[in-house]
């Protein structure tokens, strides 16, 4: 037993190092991507939460790690420096970095549609008169500089011929006080964020008066999910991966968001989940489940909606060069159109 023990020890230690090797082969062969949100963890957040608590991202050898984030300009920015591989961002904002920045090293590329119609609006309270777009006619108006409504403004102000319109710039957190406080006659904002927030600060939804921009001539396209240059021609099958994981999360989330928002709640223990239960619901209604979606395919853009686009944000951006649609967009990486039937799933 003496001499056959050392033996038998070598060849347990021999085992245990082959099936750690074998356990360090199979994490390694993982794509690690690092992903970042437009804005903090809400209801939305669900859409990209989901797959990667289900495991989905797992399964097609996908590492992903999702952080908050603090506005589409900064996500766009940081996938551009290399800092973030892929992001969840306005399309218009990262129209706006193509064109700022044409000699940009890393630009990055949106690759899947998840906003179809831009959520972005005008909103004002009933006790100030206004009901339709004339009516913002020299009024007050509020956001913060970056807002995208208020940078797609002049699109906006052309469609419904609106002038004589002064702005004042707040933080975030202070736009729909002053609203309530009067200090603004309207703000722009996104529509699912603004009226929960107006809510939150004693407004009754009755007494809230919404213009989506959709509704009124501005057929924006939102939020879409863009991957830096480098990353996207070294790993394209990471991102085709990453695509199909976030569509059958999608489905889920659409099947059953109450339970979605456990997710969200999980990530940011002090959210009110009845409050981003609403706001993924009402985001899921204004920007996903679309008419404009269902006809165009969830994901995936029209070319002459999209050149259309690009040459208004162009002008309403100032941009210092027009902006190339082609080279902003890339589709090939989606999933088959009948993978991306989100419509056929059945809502909760």
């Amino acid at each position: 037993m003496t001499l056959r023990s050392p033996i038998r020890r070598a060849l347990v230690a021999t085992a245990t190092a082959l099936l750690a090797g074998v356990g360090l082969h199979a994490h390694a062969q993982e794509t690690a991507i690092k992903f970042q949100l437009d804005w903090r963890f809400e209801g939305p957040s669900a859409l990209f939460l989901t797959p990667a608590a289900k495991g989905y991202f797992k399964d097609e050898k996908l590492n992903v790690t999702i952080d908050a984030g603090n506005g589409s300009g900064g996500t766009v920015t940081r996938v551009a420096s290399g800092t973030y591989d892929m992001g969840f961002a306005d399309l218009a904002a990262l129209m706006e970095f193509h064109a700022n920045n044409p000699t940009a090293p890393n630009k990055p590329v949106a690759v899947m549609m998840v906003y179809n119609n831009t959520p972005a609006a005008v909103l004002a309270l009933k006790k100030s008169g206004i009901k339709s777009p004339a009516d913002l006619n020299g009024k007050k108006l509020g956001a913060p500089v970056f807002d995208a409504g208020r940078k797609a403004w002049p699109i906006f102000a052309k469609a419904n011929n609106v002038s004589n319109v002064s702005w004042t710039s707040m933080d975030p957190p202070l736009r729909e006080t002053m609203l309530v406080r009067g200090d603004i006659d309207a703000i722009t904002g996104f529509s699912f964020t603004s009226l929960l927030n107006l809510e939150a600060r004693g407004v009754k939804a009755d007494d809230v008066v919404i213009l989506p921009y959709p509704q009124y001539g501005v057929k924006l396209y939102g939020n879409a999910i863009i991957v830096s240059e480098t990353f996207l021609k070294s790993n394209p099958e990471a991102v085709r991966g990453f695509l199909r994981a976030f569509t059958k999360g999608v489905k889920d989330v659409i099947a059953d968001p109450k339970g979605a928002i456990a997710y969200v709640k999980a990530r940011d223990g002090i959210i009110n989940e009845a409050l981003e239960l609403r706001r993924l619901q009402l985001a899921l209604d204004a920007t996903v489940l679309t008419p404009d979606a269902k006809a165009e395919g969830f994901g995936n853009v029209m070319g002459p909606r999209l050149a259309l686009m690009a040459s208004q944000v162009a002008d309403a951006f100032a941009t210092k060069e027009r902006i190339n649609p082609d080279a902003v967009w890339n589709g090939s990486f989606l999933p088959p159109a009948a993978e991306r039937n989100i419509f056929a799933t059945a809502r909760k």
